[in-house]
């Protein structure tokens, strides 16, 4: 059984980086190098408030980092461990998401993802993101997209 997205503490450090290892790593051969989230400092976004976790059935499964920016709020990564794709908790951690935005009184959300990633450039796009344009940041290409919050 799902639960309600809870910010992440201290105790959730090993979940959150297993679910990241677990997410990103099939990517780096394909992008030559390690994508962004696994290059992160969790533990300092864990004390920060910036992660947030998803459980079912009280194991933590999914991770949300939110970062507070001017003009817009930063959806920086969302990731489910491989084990629970499929039930929902993706679309649950972003809905939650596009939910603080709202709160904190942000018009919008935005992310940026790899070019490499076509597939999740593709499932941004079906769920209301739009791409803002592209570019190369730190060696990696990405994809800049927005969503209007209404």
């Amino acid at each position: 059984m799902q639960s309600e997205p809870r910010i992440a503490d201290q105790g959730d450090l090993a979940a959150v980086r297993r679910i990241v290892e677990d997410a990103y790593t099939p990517y780096v051969k394909e992008i030559g190098q390690k994508p962004g989230p696994l290059l992160d400092d969790y533990e300092t976004l864990v004390a920060s408030r910036r992660v947030t976790v998803a459980e079912i059935d009280g194991v933590v499964q999914g991770i949300l980092v939110l970062v507070p920016e001017e003009g817009a709020m930063l959806l920086d990564n969302v990731a489910v461990a491989s084990s629970a794709r499929g039930q929902g908790l993706g679309r649950l951690l972003i809905a939650h998401a596009e939910e603080c935005a709202r709160i904190a009184g942000y018009a919008s959300i935005r992310l940026c993802t790899n070019e490499a990633m076509a597939a999740n450039i593709e499932h941004y796009a079906r769920i209301g993101y739009e791409e803002t344009h592209r570019g190369e940041e730190a060696g990696f290409k990405r994809v800049y997209m927005t969503k209007t919050l209404v």
